[in-house]
């Protein structure tokens, strides 16, 4: 999976893709799917309905008319795969007397981790997906879901001849990720276990801010999904993944990809190289190639690094502190002639192909002088080479890209 014909990153259209939906998806002749940001899934059983996620709390009642008509009875059930808003805001909307709810049992803390922060991490979200995802001018807040069943490692209800296993995967794209598995029917719902885009690298610490994931627990959790054996796996975005023999191969794919990503972490580090050279060597071989939609491999090296290794590199005694370097801008620039001089070295850099060079001795400039003409120049040309160069295929590296564009074509701060 590549750019899309729009130029927009592959995830920037899953997560849109629900826009121009008239009514639901029939994936089965039981299994309907309403598109949102992550998609709703119902499953209709002789004795009442399934929810499995329902989508975002923007768009709860028009998930919930797509819906509609597939209704076979009371709703039983709403399952939640995990405590992202997109996967569980419309709860209020489709929940019924007498539906229970049923996560994970960190379900309720990984809530209240992103409540607690929700001021910090908003503004992080707001620059990296304001301008992908439209929202109104005053959008309800996430709503407080107290699940009535919690899973710790497995549970299992029958509804209407069918069952449901809930299989506990604390690895995958949140601590609380919850597997719902139907053994009769062989199919599998993973929620974004696997990140939003199936048979992609995944985001063990994503740039907006979350709390970090351990690569061992995404294996393992990945390797329980893999044993099912399922004929249909069904993702929190995107088409339905169907075929035994498909389904095997592409998470045998993953498992030796972050298995390989990881154990190349381990040997570097025990090599005594540092994270910043292994995240430039570190690279998947061709025949473990996958995408790098959401996560990279460069930035699971880092996210491994410091799960083994903590946040200090043993590189700077200024890294204990609370002083950043950014506090001797002034002090480099006077040295170097100001900043000006710091700009036409980055645009010699700029020229020369290392854009990376050239950003660190504009952060010096713009941290001295904030307002330098030139140097904002230079570091919006640097920035469109960058985004240039990363192909627009990873949506957090192409949005981060273009809001510091964007900030820059507003004017000086």
């Amino acid at each position: 999976m590549s750019v899309s014909q729009d130029g927009k990153p592959p995830l920037a259209g899953l997560v849109m893709s629900g826009d121009q939906q008239k009514e639901a998806e029939a994936i089965t002749d039981f299994i309907f799917m309403a598109k949102d940001i992550s998609n709703a899934y119902l499953v209709t059983t002789r004795a009442g309905d399934v929810m499995v996620n329902t989508g975002f709390m923007d768009n709860a009642q028009r998930t919930k008319s797509l819906l509609a008509p597939h209704r076979t009875g009371a709703l039983r059930y709403i399952i939640l795969t995990q405590a992202h808003a997109d996967h569980y805001g419309g709860v209020p909307a489709m929940r019924e007397a007498g539906t229970q709810v049923i996560a994970q049992r960190r379900f309720v803390d990984t809530w209240r981790y992103f409540n607690d922060l929700a001021p910090y991490l908003g503004r992080r979200t707001r620059k990296l997906w304001g301008t992908t995802i439209k929202r109104a001018a005053n959008p309800p807040p996430p709503p407080e879901v107290i699940p009535d069943i919690v899973v710790d490692r497995h549970h299992e209800v029958e509804v209407g001849g069918r069952q449901f296993d809930f299989i506990s995967t604390p690895g995958g794209e949140t601590l609380d990720s919850l597997v719902v598995w139907m053994p009769k029917e062989r199919v599998v719902f993973t929620g974004n276990l696997f990140g939003p885009i199936f048979l992609a690298v995944p985001n063990l610490c994503t740039v907006r801010g979350d709390k970090p994931r351990l690569v061992q627990r995404y294996l393992s959790s990945l390797d329980a999904v893999r044993k099912l054996g399922a004929e249909l796996l069904i993702t929190g975005h995107g088409a339905p993944i169907s075929g035994a023999a498909r389904i095997k191969a592409d998470l045998d794919k993953m498992h030796a990809a972050v298995s390989y990503i990881n154990e190349a972490t381990i040997a570097g580090m025990n090599a005594g190289k540092d994270v910043h050279t292994l995240m430039r060597e570190i690279r998947l071989p061709p025949e473990l190639k996958i995408g790098e939609f959401h996560g990279k491999v460069a930035w699971d090296v880092r996210a491994i690094w410091e799960e083994y290794s903590s946040w200090f590199h043993y590189d700077s005694t200024t890294s204990l502190y609370g002083v950043p370097r950014s506090s001797i801008d002034a002090d480099l620039a006077e040295l170097a002639g100001g900043a000006g001089a710091l700009a036409d070295r980055a645009r010699e850099k700029l020229i020369a192909g290392r854009p990376l060079e050239a950003m660190h001795l504009l952060d010096i400039a713009l941290g001295a002088d904030a307002t330098h003409a030139t140097a904002l120049a230079v570091k919006k040309d640097a920035l469109e080479l960058l985004l240039r160069e990363s192909g627009g295929a990873n949506l957090s590296e192409s949005m981060w890209l273009k809001s510091e564009i964007s900030a820059l074509e507003s004017g000086p701060p």
